[in-house]
């Protein structure tokens, strides 16, 4: 069996060096001084100010959308996993459904543009794949009409554009750092805000609302994460680089291998933007064909994952308008194995099998 995915985890020696300080303090939860240092170095890290940890990236969606007027609406994208346009419907907003551009897989500025209304509460589109959305003309729609832009970011680990962290981008980015992904710890996700007033607001979302030991201001949830997780974190972080590197190598890897295949085939990282090959889809295939490759593979104990699929506006509660690009690409659209595992040769059988049957 060659898997999708497989978290890879750094030797438990390492880990339990952080856990042994968890016993002697038997401080668990409520913001550590675990959960502290993890913000701290993973901010630095990635080159950002602000950053909150919490249970996950789910809970960090329902927290930047908690942070306006209630009810409305929110313009987002239908390519994207369940959980984007989810935590909007989730927290009484009505998504809005505007088609993706061809070549970055996020919103069409233009298609957004069209459906902004005096109902419309935000933007919130995803870095597809760690695909940059298109920042700088979203940025300036958000900025005409006076809304914010929110960026699931669930995939941008270490994506670098323009010189900065793509995460960096938009009143608020949420980062995934699920099991499945390049960086993991386990189960938890950030949310970068752009200045401390917006951390100051997350982090009290995150904690039922509390600002001091009994005042709140406003609702909240229980979305901390606990020493453990952010244990895991500290443990993973020196291995960072090593994982982005191999990742990128197995990305270009894939890539030569599938030459053979038409450009369009592939995500095409924008000259400005230093990806972090987390993901490998084909793109833009007959929904037929990518069927049958996926069944191929499988055939061979291979797992290919439909990623993502179905389109949102198509799901019966919260369905919208027709979305020609997105529903093309959600029917065709599919990811090849990658994780810091797979090996050189196990690529090539994968290739393989993928080219016998295009």
């Amino acid at each position: 069996m060659i898997p999708h995915s497989r978290p890879f985890l750094p030797p438990h020696e390492e880990y339990s060096r952080y856990t042994q300080g968890i016993w002697q303090r038997q401080w668990l939860t409520n913001n550590g001084p675990l959960v502290q240092e993890f913000e701290a170095k993973i901010a630095a890290y990635l080159g950002v100010k602000f950053v909150s940890y919490l249970s996950s990236a789910t809970t960090g969606l329902q927290c930047i959308l908690r942070s306006l007027p209630r009810g409305g609406e929110i313009v987002t994208t239908p390519f994207s996993y369940v959980a984007t346009a989810g935590a909007v419907f989730w927290e009484g907003f009505t998504p809005v459904f505007a088609d993706i551009e061809a070549d970055t897989l996020a919103i069409n500025p233009e298609k957004a543009a069209a459906l902004i209304s005096n109902n419309t509460r935000a933007i919130l589109t995803t870095h597809v794949y760690g695909l940059p959305a298109n920042v700088t003309a979203l940025q300036a729609l958000a900025d005409q009409h006076g809304i914010p832009i929110f960026y699931d970011g669930a995939h941008a680990f270490g994506v670098v554009h323009d010189e900065r962290s793509l995460l960096s981008y938009g009143e608020y980015s949420v980062l995934s750092l699920h099991a499945t992904k390049l960086f993991h710890t386990a189960n938890g996700g950030l949310v970068v805000s752009r200045n401390e007033e917006g951390k100051k607001r997350i982090d009290a979302y995150r904690n039922f609302g509390h600002e001091g030991p009994n005042h709140f201001p406003n609702p909240g949830i229980n979305g901390k994460n606990s020493e453990f997780h952010a244990a895991l974190g500290l443990a993973m972080l020196p291995y960072a680089d090593a994982l982005l590197e191999k990742r990128r190598t197995q990305w270009n890897n894939y890539r030569d291998l599938l030459k053979e295949l038409p450009s369009s085939s592939f995500l095409s990282p924008a000259p400005n933007t230093l990806h972090n090959g987390a993901y490998f889809p084909l793109l833009y295939f007959k929904s037929s064909k990518t069927t049958a490759i996926i069944a191929a593979l499988a055939a061979e104990g291979i797992e290919a994952r439909r990623y993502f699929y179905p389109a949102l506006n198509t799901i019966a509660y919260m369905a919208g308008a027709p979305c020609p690009v997105a529903e093309k690409l959600s029917a065709s659209a599919f990811c090849l194995p990658l994780h810091h595992h797979l090996s050189e040769s196990e690529q090539e059988r994968i290739a393989h099998i993928v080219l016998k049957h295009c």
